[in-house]
């Protein structure tokens, strides 16, 4: 058996079935009724790979399997005692140990002097014109709604926060660039 879950998909898959046995159509169609494909990379075909996965683990196990008419043979799977307890351990780490991630942007930053200052100005008041409609959208969906509970929206609550914090950053980082005090080796890189 295998030591834990790393794919976010295969967490989904086990909370998703914690709630009651589906087959991976079911998954698939929960998972998009509940936006969850914009926090979590979800492809058709990966969910079908990952629930191989989690079955091959022993995480879940088929339950039924039926046949409607023309349509292709589904298999109902459940979770198992293991499945909920490698669910649990996983979602314990994720929620209280701070990781590493690389994010596009950070990179980026860490290469910025590569491009003229003058330029480095323009393309980030590109980047805030997106992030004021990002936050806007973020503010609308995290606004109450009477069909879904506040715990599934959770998560565009801390997209919320985390693009008007990268809003502050780059309104503060561009400032300082247009100022035309960026140090030598940035400036010596792009004379004018």
């Amino acid at each position: 058996m295998a030591a834990g879950v790393r794919n976010p998909l295969g967490l989904v898959v086990l909370a998703f079935l914690q709630e009651r046995p589906m087959h991976p159509y079911e998954l698939g169609r929960l998972l998009k009724s509940r936006n969850k494909q914009k926090s979590i990379k979800y492809r058709h075909a990966s969910l079908y790979m990952v629930v191989k996965q989690l079955h091959r683990d022993g995480y879940i196990e088929p339950q039924e399997t039926s046949r409607a008419g023309q349509l292709p043979e589904r298999t109902v799977y459940a979770l198992t005692l293991s499945g909920r307890e490698v669910l649990m351990r996983e979602l314990r780490e994720l929620v209280a140990v701070p990781a590493k991630e690389y994010l596009r942007f950070e990179a980026a930053l860490a290469l910025i002097v590569v491009l003229p200052p003058p330029e480095v100005v323009t393309l980030l008041g590109e980047r805030l014109q997106a992030l004021t409609e990002r936050i806007a959208e973020l503010r609308e969906k995290t606004r109450a709604r009477d069909d879904v509970e506040w715990i599934h929206l959770i998560e565009y609550e801390y997209q919320l926060a985390l693009a008007e914090a990268e809003e502050k950053f780059v309104r503060r980082f561009r400032a300082s660039v247009d100022s035309g005090d960026v140090g030598e080796l940035w400036q010596g890189l792009h004379p004018s």
